[in-house]
Protein backbone atom coordinates (compact mmCIF):
# COMPACT_ATOMS: atom_id res chain seq x y z
CA UNK A 1 0.00 0.00 0.00
CA UNK A 2 1.25 3.48 -0.34
CA UNK A 3 1.57 6.17 2.54
CA UNK A 4 -1.42 8.82 1.90
CA UNK A 5 1.47 11.62 2.25
CA UNK A 6 2.95 9.51 -0.74
CA UNK A 7 0.45 9.83 -2.94
CA UNK A 8 -0.13 12.92 -2.02
CA UNK A 9 3.37 14.28 -2.87
CA UNK A 10 2.91 11.98 -6.11
CA UNK A 11 0.07 13.56 -7.45
CA UNK A 12 1.27 17.19 -6.96
CA UNK A 13 4.21 16.66 -8.55
CA UNK A 14 2.87 15.45 -11.62
CA UNK A 15 -0.18 18.10 -12.36
CA UNK A 16 0.89 20.63 -14.24
CA UNK A 17 1.77 24.04 -13.41
CA UNK A 18 -0.61 27.43 -13.10
CA UNK A 19 -1.50 28.91 -16.69
CA UNK A 20 -1.25 32.90 -16.06
CA UNK A 21 -3.82 35.03 -17.67
CA UNK A 22 -4.82 38.63 -17.65
CA UNK A 23 -8.48 39.05 -17.54
CA UNK A 24 -10.89 41.59 -16.78
CA UNK A 25 -11.78 42.15 -13.15
CA UNK A 26 -15.40 41.11 -13.57
CA UNK A 27 -14.19 37.66 -14.36
CA UNK A 28 -11.24 37.25 -11.66
CA UNK A 29 -13.63 37.02 -8.62
CA UNK A 30 -12.01 33.92 -6.27
CA UNK A 31 -8.98 34.08 -8.63
CA UNK A 32 -5.29 34.03 -7.46
CA UNK A 33 -3.36 37.11 -8.18
CA UNK A 34 -0.43 36.11 -10.37
CA UNK A 35 1.57 39.64 -10.23
CA UNK A 36 1.06 42.23 -7.24
CA UNK A 37 -1.69 45.13 -7.90
CA UNK A 38 0.03 48.70 -7.67
CA UNK A 39 -2.57 51.49 -7.44
CA UNK A 40 -2.75 53.94 -10.47
CA UNK A 41 -5.19 56.11 -8.82
CA UNK A 42 -5.71 58.13 -5.22
CA UNK A 43 -8.62 56.96 -3.27
CA UNK A 44 -10.72 58.77 -2.19
CA UNK A 45 -9.49 61.15 -4.99
CA UNK A 46 -10.82 64.05 -3.05
CA UNK A 47 -11.57 65.47 0.39
CA UNK A 48 -14.89 64.44 1.22
CA UNK A 49 -17.17 63.88 4.07
CA UNK A 50 -17.68 60.84 6.46
CA UNK A 51 -21.50 61.26 7.46
CA UNK A 52 -24.39 63.26 6.93
CA UNK A 53 -24.41 67.05 8.52
CA UNK A 54 -22.83 70.67 8.03
CA UNK A 55 -19.61 71.69 6.81
CA UNK A 56 -18.02 74.01 9.01
CA UNK A 57 -15.20 76.17 10.00
CA UNK A 58 -14.24 74.50 13.28
CA UNK A 59 -13.29 77.99 14.77
CA UNK A 60 -17.13 78.97 14.04
CA UNK A 61 -18.32 76.11 16.56
CA UNK A 62 -15.95 77.08 19.67
CA UNK A 63 -18.93 77.66 22.56
CA UNK A 64 -21.57 75.89 20.83
CA UNK A 65 -24.10 75.57 20.43
CA UNK A 66 -23.96 78.01 17.95
CA UNK A 67 -26.03 79.34 15.42
CA UNK A 68 -24.41 79.81 11.42
CA UNK A 69 -25.70 80.61 8.24
CA UNK A 70 -26.58 77.76 5.89
CA UNK A 71 -25.58 78.52 2.63
CA UNK A 72 -26.41 75.43 0.87
CA UNK A 73 -26.46 72.23 0.44
CA UNK A 74 -23.82 70.04 -1.28
CA UNK A 75 -25.03 65.74 -2.22
CA UNK A 76 -22.79 62.88 -2.91
CA UNK A 77 -21.30 63.46 -6.69
CA UNK A 78 -22.10 67.26 -6.63
CA UNK A 79 -19.41 69.91 -7.29
CA UNK A 80 -18.57 71.68 -4.18
CA UNK A 81 -18.98 75.24 -5.23
CA UNK A 82 -20.23 76.42 -2.36
CA UNK A 83 -17.72 77.70 -0.37
CA UNK A 84 -18.01 78.12 3.41
CA UNK A 85 -17.62 81.79 5.37
CA UNK A 86 -16.77 82.73 8.27
CA UNK A 87 -20.32 82.74 10.64
CA UNK A 88 -21.85 80.07 7.60
CA UNK A 89 -22.07 76.10 7.07
CA UNK A 90 -23.29 74.34 4.06
CA UNK A 91 -25.54 71.19 4.41
CA UNK A 92 -23.45 67.79 3.41
CA UNK A 93 -24.17 64.73 2.51
CA UNK A 94 -21.92 61.47 3.13
CA UNK A 95 -19.39 60.89 0.73
CA UNK A 96 -20.08 64.70 -1.11
CA UNK A 97 -16.87 66.49 -1.42
CA UNK A 98 -15.45 68.93 0.99
CA UNK A 99 -16.31 72.93 -0.15
CA UNK A 100 -13.54 75.21 -0.17
CA UNK A 101 -13.31 77.22 3.83
CA UNK A 102 -14.82 74.35 5.49
CA UNK A 103 -12.05 72.00 7.89
CA UNK A 104 -14.80 69.87 9.72
CA UNK A 105 -18.30 68.39 9.57
CA UNK A 106 -20.86 68.22 12.67
CA UNK A 107 -23.03 65.41 12.06
CA UNK A 108 -26.44 66.12 11.50
CA UNK A 109 -27.84 64.90 14.90
CA UNK A 110 -26.12 67.49 16.63
CA UNK A 111 -27.96 70.15 14.78
CA UNK A 112 -31.20 71.78 14.14
CA UNK A 113 -32.90 73.27 11.51
CA UNK A 114 -34.36 76.87 12.13
CA UNK A 115 -35.49 78.17 8.79
CA UNK A 116 -35.15 80.89 7.08
CA UNK A 117 -35.43 84.72 8.93
CA UNK A 118 -37.54 87.34 7.48
CA UNK A 119 -34.81 88.20 5.04
CA UNK A 120 -34.80 85.10 3.60
CA UNK A 121 -31.71 84.08 5.21
CA UNK A 122 -32.20 80.02 6.46
CA UNK A 123 -30.29 79.11 9.56
CA UNK A 124 -28.82 75.89 11.85
CA UNK A 125 -28.79 75.65 15.15
CA UNK A 126 -25.25 73.42 16.22
CA UNK A 127 -24.75 72.07 19.23
CA UNK A 128 -21.49 70.30 18.54
CA UNK A 129 -17.85 72.13 19.17
CA UNK A 130 -15.68 70.23 16.69
CA UNK A 131 -12.16 69.97 16.35
CA UNK A 132 -10.49 70.62 12.45
CA UNK A 133 -10.88 67.19 10.67
CA UNK A 134 -13.32 65.88 12.57
CA UNK A 135 -15.93 63.91 10.02
CA UNK A 136 -13.55 64.45 6.85
CA UNK A 137 -11.93 61.53 5.49
CA UNK A 138 -8.94 63.45 3.33
CA UNK A 139 -7.71 62.60 0.10
CA UNK A 140 -5.27 59.68 -0.16
CA UNK A 141 -6.41 58.85 3.17
CA UNK A 142 -7.15 54.78 2.29
CA UNK A 143 -5.01 54.46 -1.44
CA UNK A 144 -1.96 56.62 -2.47
CA UNK A 145 -0.79 56.05 -6.53
CA UNK A 146 1.62 53.81 -6.33
CA UNK A 147 0.96 51.71 -3.24
CA UNK A 148 1.25 47.99 -3.81
CA UNK A 149 -2.69 46.74 -2.92
CA UNK A 150 -1.93 43.37 -3.24
CA UNK A 151 0.63 41.01 -3.76
CA UNK A 152 1.12 37.89 -5.56
CA UNK A 153 -0.75 35.27 -4.34
CA UNK A 154 -4.07 37.24 -3.30
CA UNK A 155 -6.96 35.50 -4.04
CA UNK A 156 -9.70 37.43 -5.67
CA UNK A 157 -12.31 37.42 -3.17
CA UNK A 158 -15.31 40.10 -3.69
CA UNK A 159 -14.04 42.81 -1.19
CA UNK A 160 -10.73 42.45 -3.33
CA UNK A 161 -12.66 43.03 -6.55
CA UNK A 162 -13.93 45.86 -5.16
CA UNK A 163 -10.93 47.77 -4.13
CA UNK A 164 -9.65 46.83 -7.75
CA UNK A 165 -12.52 48.67 -8.98
CA UNK A 166 -11.90 52.04 -6.49
CA UNK A 167 -8.83 52.45 -8.58
CA UNK A 168 -10.14 51.39 -11.74
CA UNK A 169 -8.08 48.47 -12.43
CA UNK A 170 -9.92 47.14 -15.28
CA UNK A 171 -8.05 43.98 -15.89
CA UNK A 172 -5.89 41.97 -13.35
CA UNK A 173 -3.45 39.02 -13.62
CA UNK A 174 -3.90 35.99 -12.41
CA UNK A 175 -3.65 32.15 -12.41
CA UNK A 176 -6.58 30.81 -14.36
CA UNK A 177 -9.28 29.05 -12.45
CA UNK A 178 -9.08 25.41 -13.86
CA UNK A 179 -11.67 23.74 -15.88
CA UNK A 180 -12.55 20.28 -14.51
CA UNK A 181 -14.90 17.72 -16.33
CA UNK A 182 -16.64 14.80 -13.93
CA UNK A 183 -18.68 12.07 -14.45
CA UNK A 184 -19.45 8.83 -12.72
CA UNK A 185 -19.30 5.39 -14.53
CA UNK A 186 -22.08 2.46 -14.53
CA UNK A 187 -24.85 0.60 -15.89
CA UNK A 188 -26.31 0.50 -12.31
CA UNK A 189 -26.66 4.38 -11.21
CA UNK A 190 -29.68 6.28 -12.16
CA UNK A 191 -30.26 9.82 -12.15
CA UNK A 192 -33.58 10.65 -14.21
CA UNK A 193 -35.80 10.16 -11.10
CA UNK A 194 -36.95 6.69 -12.64
CA UNK A 195 -38.35 4.29 -10.59
CA UNK A 196 -35.31 2.05 -10.01
CA UNK A 197 -35.05 -1.36 -11.30
CA UNK A 198 -33.89 -4.16 -9.58
CA UNK A 199 -29.92 -3.54 -9.01
CA UNK A 200 -30.20 -0.22 -9.98
CA UNK A 201 -29.08 2.96 -7.33
CA UNK A 202 -29.67 6.64 -7.77
CA UNK A 203 -26.32 8.18 -8.64
CA UNK A 204 -25.32 10.94 -6.16
CA UNK A 205 -21.50 10.58 -6.45
CA UNK A 206 -22.18 13.63 -9.49
CA UNK A 207 -23.64 15.48 -7.29
CA UNK A 208 -21.33 15.66 -4.54
CA UNK A 209 -18.17 16.18 -6.57
CA UNK A 210 -20.15 18.77 -9.13
CA UNK A 211 -20.40 20.88 -5.47
CA UNK A 212 -16.90 20.42 -4.41
CA UNK A 213 -15.59 21.38 -7.28
CA UNK A 214 -17.64 24.65 -7.47
CA UNK A 215 -16.50 24.95 -3.65
CA UNK A 216 -13.03 24.59 -5.16
CA UNK A 217 -13.67 27.19 -7.02
CA UNK A 218 -13.40 25.17 -10.66
CA UNK A 219 -15.25 25.43 -13.31
CA UNK A 220 -17.13 22.21 -14.15
CA UNK A 221 -18.15 20.30 -16.98
CA UNK A 222 -20.60 18.01 -16.08
CA UNK A 223 -20.66 14.74 -18.20
CA UNK A 224 -23.16 13.00 -16.31
CA UNK A 225 -23.27 9.56 -16.33
CA UNK A 226 -21.39 7.29 -18.68
CA UNK A 227 -22.65 3.74 -19.08
CA UNK A 228 -20.64 0.47 -19.39
CA UNK A 229 -19.86 0.54 -22.42
CA UNK A 230 -15.57 1.16 -23.24
CA UNK A 231 -16.68 2.85 -27.19
CA UNK A 232 -19.04 5.66 -25.57
CA UNK A 233 -16.30 6.18 -22.41
CA UNK A 234 -13.66 6.32 -24.59
CA UNK A 235 -15.70 8.64 -26.93
CA UNK A 236 -16.30 11.29 -24.15
CA UNK A 237 -13.11 11.08 -22.48
CA UNK A 238 -11.04 12.20 -25.76
CA UNK A 239 -13.94 14.50 -26.60
CA UNK A 240 -13.52 16.30 -23.47
CA UNK A 241 -9.94 16.27 -22.95
CA UNK A 242 -9.40 19.34 -25.65
CA UNK A 243 -11.83 21.27 -23.71
CA UNK A 244 -10.76 21.30 -19.78
CA UNK A 245 -8.05 21.36 -17.61
CA UNK A 246 -8.60 18.13 -15.51
CA UNK A 247 -10.86 15.18 -15.52
CA UNK A 248 -12.42 13.95 -12.08
CA UNK A 249 -14.00 10.42 -12.65
CA UNK A 250 -16.39 8.03 -9.93
CA UNK A 251 -16.01 4.39 -10.26
CA UNK A 252 -14.20 1.85 -11.15
CA UNK A 253 -11.17 1.87 -10.10
CA UNK A 254 -11.22 -1.28 -6.92
CA UNK A 255 -9.88 -4.54 -7.24
CA UNK A 256 -13.21 -6.33 -7.98
CA UNK A 257 -14.37 -3.10 -10.48
CA UNK A 258 -15.60 -4.23 -13.90
CA UNK A 259 -12.63 -3.53 -15.12
CA UNK A 260 -14.00 -1.00 -18.63
CA UNK A 261 -12.74 2.32 -16.62
CA UNK A 262 -9.23 0.74 -16.23
CA UNK A 263 -9.58 -0.86 -19.99
CA UNK A 264 -9.99 2.48 -21.56
CA UNK A 265 -7.87 4.69 -19.34
CA UNK A 266 -5.15 1.84 -19.36
CA UNK A 267 -5.33 2.31 -23.80
CA UNK A 268 -5.71 6.24 -23.71
CA UNK A 269 -3.73 7.63 -20.55
CA UNK A 270 -0.62 7.11 -18.67
CA UNK A 271 -2.04 5.94 -15.43
CA UNK A 272 -0.91 4.85 -12.12
CA UNK A 273 -3.62 2.29 -10.14
CA UNK A 274 -2.72 2.68 -6.33
CA UNK A 275 -3.58 0.98 -2.99
CA UNK A 276 -3.42 4.07 -0.30
CA UNK A 277 -2.99 3.07 3.09
CA UNK A 278 -6.23 4.95 4.38
CA UNK A 279 -9.72 3.50 5.10
CA UNK A 280 -11.92 4.52 3.65
CA UNK A 281 -11.06 5.21 0.23
CA UNK A 282 -8.00 2.82 -0.56
CA UNK A 283 -8.40 2.79 -3.97
CA UNK A 284 -7.47 5.30 -6.14
CA UNK A 285 -6.53 6.02 -9.62
CA UNK A 286 -4.32 8.80 -11.48
CA UNK A 287 -2.78 9.64 -14.60
CA UNK A 288 -2.87 11.96 -17.48
CA UNK A 289 -4.50 12.33 -20.79
CA UNK A 290 -2.32 14.72 -23.74
CA UNK A 291 -4.63 16.90 -25.49
CA UNK A 292 -3.97 17.91 -29.01
CA UNK A 293 -2.00 21.00 -28.31
CA UNK A 294 0.38 18.84 -25.96
CA UNK A 295 -1.16 20.19 -22.43
CA UNK A 296 -1.79 17.00 -20.18
CA UNK A 297 -4.71 16.88 -18.43
CA UNK A 298 -5.11 14.87 -15.25
CA UNK A 299 -7.01 12.61 -14.69
CA UNK A 300 -8.53 11.82 -10.80
CA UNK A 301 -9.83 8.15 -10.60
CA UNK A 302 -11.90 8.20 -7.28
CA UNK A 303 -13.47 4.90 -5.84
CA UNK A 304 -17.45 4.99 -6.50
CA UNK A 305 -18.79 3.91 -2.36
CA UNK A 306 -19.95 7.87 -1.88
CA UNK A 307 -18.03 8.50 1.20
CA UNK A 308 -14.82 6.79 0.11
CA UNK A 309 -15.64 9.51 -3.09
CA UNK A 310 -15.72 12.55 -0.87
CA UNK A 311 -12.56 11.53 1.23
CA UNK A 312 -10.24 10.69 -2.00
CA UNK A 313 -11.32 13.91 -3.77
CA UNK A 314 -10.51 16.06 -0.58
CA UNK A 315 -7.28 14.04 0.52
CA UNK A 316 -6.10 13.64 -3.24
CA UNK A 317 -8.05 15.85 -5.93
CA UNK A 318 -8.63 18.45 -4.16
CA UNK A 319 -5.13 19.98 -3.15
CA UNK A 320 -3.73 19.38 -6.86
CA UNK A 321 -6.52 21.25 -8.29
CA UNK A 322 -5.83 23.84 -5.79
CA UNK A 323 -2.05 23.90 -6.47
CA UNK A 324 -2.95 24.19 -10.78
CA UNK A 325 -5.33 27.59 -9.96
CA UNK A 326 -1.94 29.13 -8.29
CA UNK A 327 -3.01 28.86 -4.32
CA UNK A 328 -0.48 28.54 -1.83
CA UNK A 329 -2.41 26.74 0.27
CA UNK A 330 -3.31 23.22 -1.08
CA UNK A 331 -5.34 21.53 1.49
CA UNK A 332 -8.05 22.53 4.10
CA UNK A 333 -7.52 24.11 7.80
CA UNK A 334 -5.95 21.39 10.08
CA UNK A 335 -5.35 21.83 13.43
CA UNK A 336 -4.77 19.58 16.85
CA UNK A 337 -7.86 18.36 18.42
CA UNK A 338 -9.29 16.69 21.22
CA UNK A 339 -10.87 13.58 21.01
CA UNK A 340 -14.08 13.80 23.05
CA UNK A 341 -14.91 10.19 23.53
CA UNK A 342 -12.80 7.06 22.91
CA UNK A 343 -12.44 6.17 19.16
CA UNK A 344 -11.53 2.47 18.83
CA UNK A 345 -9.88 0.50 15.71
CA UNK A 346 -7.80 -2.45 15.03
CA UNK A 347 -3.67 -2.23 13.33
CA UNK A 348 -4.73 -2.85 9.42
CA UNK A 349 -1.52 -0.53 8.00
CA UNK A 350 -4.29 1.99 7.13
CA UNK A 351 -4.69 5.67 8.45
CA UNK A 352 -8.05 5.52 9.38
CA UNK A 353 -10.12 8.61 7.92
CA UNK A 354 -12.91 9.75 10.77
CA UNK A 355 -16.05 11.71 9.77
CA UNK A 356 -16.70 14.13 13.12
CA UNK A 357 -18.37 16.91 14.27
CA UNK A 358 -16.83 19.63 15.85
CA UNK A 359 -16.64 22.52 18.35
CA UNK A 360 -14.40 25.56 20.09
CA UNK A 361 -15.39 24.40 23.78
CA UNK A 362 -14.66 26.73 26.84
CA UNK A 363 -11.08 24.73 27.49
CA UNK A 364 -9.92 27.15 23.91
CA UNK A 365 -9.69 23.85 22.63
CA UNK A 366 -11.34 22.58 19.28
CA UNK A 367 -13.13 18.92 20.07
CA UNK A 368 -14.45 16.34 18.30
CA UNK A 369 -16.78 13.44 18.05
CA UNK A 370 -17.33 10.76 15.28
CA UNK A 371 -21.01 10.68 13.71
CA UNK A 372 -22.42 8.03 13.68
CA UNK A 373 -21.86 5.33 10.81
CA UNK A 374 -18.76 5.44 9.27
CA UNK A 375 -18.56 3.22 6.64
CA UNK A 376 -17.79 4.07 2.71
CA UNK A 377 -21.57 3.62 1.86
CA UNK A 378 -23.11 5.34 4.60
CA UNK A 379 -23.11 9.49 3.39
CA UNK A 380 -26.13 10.24 5.52
CA UNK A 381 -23.77 10.43 8.84
CA UNK A 382 -20.66 11.71 6.69
CA UNK A 383 -23.28 14.59 5.36
CA UNK A 384 -23.28 16.02 8.66
CA UNK A 385 -19.60 15.83 9.52
CA UNK A 386 -17.95 19.49 9.57
CA UNK A 387 -14.41 17.85 10.08
CA UNK A 388 -12.09 14.53 9.68
CA UNK A 389 -9.68 13.23 12.23
CA UNK A 390 -6.68 10.90 10.84
CA UNK A 391 -6.30 8.40 13.46
CA UNK A 392 -2.81 6.61 12.66
CA UNK A 393 -2.54 2.83 12.82
CA UNK A 394 -2.81 1.06 15.86
CA UNK A 395 -5.47 1.03 18.57
CA UNK A 396 -7.06 4.12 18.19
CA UNK A 397 -7.52 7.20 20.56
CA UNK A 398 -8.93 7.46 24.43
CA UNK A 399 -10.93 10.36 25.14
CA UNK A 400 -8.83 13.41 25.71
CA UNK A 401 -6.12 12.35 23.57
CA UNK A 402 -5.05 14.88 20.97
CA UNK A 403 -5.41 14.09 17.18
CA UNK A 404 -5.24 15.79 13.49
CA UNK A 405 -8.26 17.94 12.30
CA UNK A 406 -9.06 18.28 8.99
CA UNK A 407 -12.09 20.97 8.43
CA UNK A 408 -14.10 20.03 5.93
CA UNK A 409 -15.60 23.95 6.33
CA UNK A 410 -11.96 26.10 5.88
Amino acid sequence: MTPLADAQRFVLDAVPDPEVVTIDRGDATWSVLAEPVVATETVPPFDNTALDGYAVRAADTIGAPVELIVSGEIAAGAPPDIPVMEGACVRIMTGAPMPAGADAIVMVENSERLGTDDEGVEWARLTESVDVGTGVRSAGDDVHVGDELFPAGVIVTPPVEAMLASVNAQQVTVFRRPTVAVLSTGDELISDGSPLEPGQIRESNLSMLRGMLLEARCEVIDLGVIPDDEAELQRVLLDVTDRCDAIVSSGGVSMGDYDIVKAVLGRIADMTWMQVAIKPAKPFAFGTLTRTDGKRVPIFGLPGNPVSSLLSFELLARPALRQMAGHDTLTRLSMRAVADVDIRRRADGKTHVMRCTGSFEADGRYHVRPVGAQGSHQLAATATADAVILVPDGDGLAAGDEVDALLLTG
